[in-house]
């Protein structure tokens, strides 16, 4: 009950709420894309300054190696599994949105985990970063693969696009550059570094989170009505799957002995699903995949799942587990 206390999770449920009663409170666009920009460069330097205290210790490079198990393995489970129901694109489609990480998703973790007293490494930021590519990646491979059956070996000069454009997109995405670059700003300046910033990444840091999260709410909303036509299978492995994608990365961390924090946010960047960066590529790449699903999915069910009940779940056990 404590976690809905928090201003950031109120605002949030306030957009739903806006958004359900089809109200015209809406945040322009422009305003939200500088709130994301802030809040990624924000947790990228404040990653940065843990880092730079903390140094590459073994739990950092074990952490980072999970990581990119769990963007591998998430996607290829969410394929095996949804290629039994839906056709090869749109599988892939809603593999890769699953298997790729939601920074405002992370971001609300952090603050949550802050607000708690519960330690954890700035590391986790380049952990969320190396998480966002290989599923798209996966996901447009898996789509050759498709086309290829379906029309042959000519299949090749029917794709979309070429696959070095679509890699260039997903390993040169703006945001994911400005977390890496933040960080590694934070990173060099250390302690004199954080004493600067200390009033535009610290103190600035929740209000931001609050404000976007009243965009995401209203977003969220607005996108829950188009679940209804979904089949019911969909709408399980939306709720379903951040569960047991959680759930391997908390047996991956005990195995590897991390700590309870990174745990918890491990478990949060495996059981979140991308709504922003994914479906962007994704649109371009896998045209013949239907939208509504993939995006719908992962904005109307799994990310306020995530945000009211997933983060404070995940962490929880984390600590029960690991201390």
């Amino acid at each position: 009950m404590q976690s809905f206390l928090d201003p950031a999770i109120l605002f949030f449920v306030f957009g739903l709420f806006a958004g359900a009663i089809k109200s015209n409170l809406e945040i322009p666009p422009q305003i939200s894309r500088f709130l994301s920009l802030y809040l990624l460069m924000a947790l990228g330097i404040k990653g940065g300054f843990a880092l730079a205290k903390s140094g590459l210790t073994a739990e950092v490079s074990v952490s980072l190696g999970l990581a990119l198990l769990l963007a591998v393995l998430v996607p290829a489970m969410g394929y095996l599994l949804l290629r039994r129901w839906l056709s090869g694109f749109d599988a892939a489609a809603i593999a890769a949105t699953y298997g790729s990480v939601s920074a405002v998703t992370f971001i609300t973790a952090v603050q949550h985990l802050d607000s708690h007293g519960v330690a954890f490494g700035g590391h986790m930021a380049a952990a969320m970063a190396l998480m966002e590519s290989p599923a798209i990646i996966m996901a447009v491979l898996l789509a050759n693969l498709v086309r290829r059956k379906q029309q042959g070996s000519s299949a090749s000069t029917a794709s979309p696009g070429p696959l070095s454009k679509v890699l260039h997109e997903a390993l040169t995405d703006g945001a994911q550059l400005l977390l890496i670059g933040a960080m590694l700003v934070g990173l060099m300046t250390g302690e004199a570094g954080e004493a600067a910033m200390k009033p535009f990444a610290g103190d600035l840091f929740k209000g931001m989170l609050a404000f976007f999260l009243l965009d995401m709410g209203l977003l969220a909303a607005r996108h829950m009505g188009g679940l209804r036509q979904q089949p019911p299978l969909l709408i399980v492995y939306a709720l379903g799957a951040p569960l047991v994608h959680a759930g391997i990365a908390l047996g991956l961390s005990v195995l590897c002995g991390l700590s309870a924090g990174n745990a918890g946010l491990l478990m949060v960047l495996a059981a979140s699903a991308s709504y922003i960066a994914v479906p962007a590529v994704l649109r371009h790449a896998i045209p013949e995949a239907n939208p509504g699903l993939y995006f719908g999915m992962s904005l109307g069910l799994t990310f306020p799942f995530n945000i009211l009940l997933g983060i404070p779940l995940y962490v929880s056990v984390a600590q029960r587990v690991l201390g």
